[in-house]
């Protein structure tokens, strides 16, 4: 479970302070989908960033898994994070020049795991969504939803309870946006937490619980029904 006390987040000072988030208290329960949904500049992405220790709130508190992320040193938090949260973004960051099976072996890398297991562990998650056949292809061949997948395997590869996806259909076309929505659901259902940041409501509306946010106030509610308009 991830929890937010009263958490405020201001950049810079004085009168050119910029007050991202605004005494956010909010639970996001494991194994669930949840979406954070928000107009441009609401706020979404800080708030995204401070769950994944990213960033840190000017004031109140993260927990997560029992430990309080404010009072984690940066090797401990660099731990932290490479343990239990994957990450998925727009613009997929991606190597372009490398293969798709060296991409999605990284954080292996950073975890000090040994070559030949790493690829056969890249190999695997690669070959569950239905990429297999584009291990040894570099990732700058790729089409946006094949990029995009291949940063969902890069995400899942290290076993984390917790992924963390900013707009990751943004880049995409209906079709491979619906294909992105349709695997990340899948992830969830397996039993790990999804929390997916989005502007697009049709997006959210995979999601279990959704944690809507204007101006740095978030306000939680249920699933969004099917015909709701809001």
């Amino acid at each position: 479970m991830i929890e937010l006390k009263h958490v405020d987040k201001i950049y810079g000072k004085g009168e050119g302070a910029v007050h991202a988030l605004k005494d956010v208290s909010l639970t996001i329960r494991d194994g669930t989908f949840t979406a954070i949904l928000g107009k441009s500049g609401s706020g979404k992405s800080t708030l995204m960033n401070i769950i994944g220790g990213l960033d840190s709130p000017t004031s109140g508190e993260v927990w997560s898994a029992g430990k309080l992320l404010g009072k984690l040193s940066k090797n401990e938090l660099a731990a932290y994070r490479n343990k239990t949260t994957g990450f998925v973004f727009q613009s997929f960051y991606l190597e372009p020049t490398f293969t798709v099976l060296d991409n999605v072996a990284m954080p292996l890398i950073i975890a000090g795991m040994k070559r030949k297991e790493r690829e056969e562990k890249a190999a695997d998650i690669l070959e569950k969504l239905g990429l297999g056949d584009k291990i040894k292809k570099r990732a700058g061949e790729l089409s946006g939803g094949q990029k995009q997948r291949v940063s969902i395997a890069r995400a899942l590869v290290h076993g984390p309870s917790l992924i963390l996806a900013d707009e990751p259909t943004g880049n995409l076309d209906s079709k491979n946006g619906r294909e992105v929505m349709e695997l990340l659901t899948a992830v969830a259902e397996e039993g790990r937490s999804v929390v997916l940041v989005t502007h697009n409501r049709e997006d959210a509306k995979c999601a279990e619980d959704v944690i809507l946010l204007a101006d740095g106030v978030a306000t939680t509610r249920g699933r969004i029904l099917e015909d709701e308009v809001f």
